[in-house]
């Protein structure tokens, strides 16, 4: 299995909404919100990166809210 951890950053007010969907998705393991340039980390966790960028792509960045995203894949050694 493949894990990212996802910044995004989302419109103003609408955070805590963003945040609940992205519960919605099993991949998504936490999402949590945090202070900085970007509002929300999320870990996803899926097959492979081509998954991981699949639910980037057409879930998270589907989600009304969402302005934004950096995807950084975690390196196992």
């Amino acid at each position: 299995m493949a894990k990212a951890y996802v910044l995004i950053k989302t419109r103003v007010g609408e955070t805590s909404v963003v945040r609940d969907d992205l519960a919605r998705n099993a991949s998504i393991l936490t999402a949590d919100v945090i202070i900085g340039p970007y509002d929300i980390v999320a870990l996803v966790e899926a097959e492979d990166l081509n998954a991981i960028g699949t639910v980037v792509m057409c879930f998270v960045h589907e989600l009304a809210g969402v302005e934004n995203t950096i995807t950084c894949p975690v390196i196992e050694t």
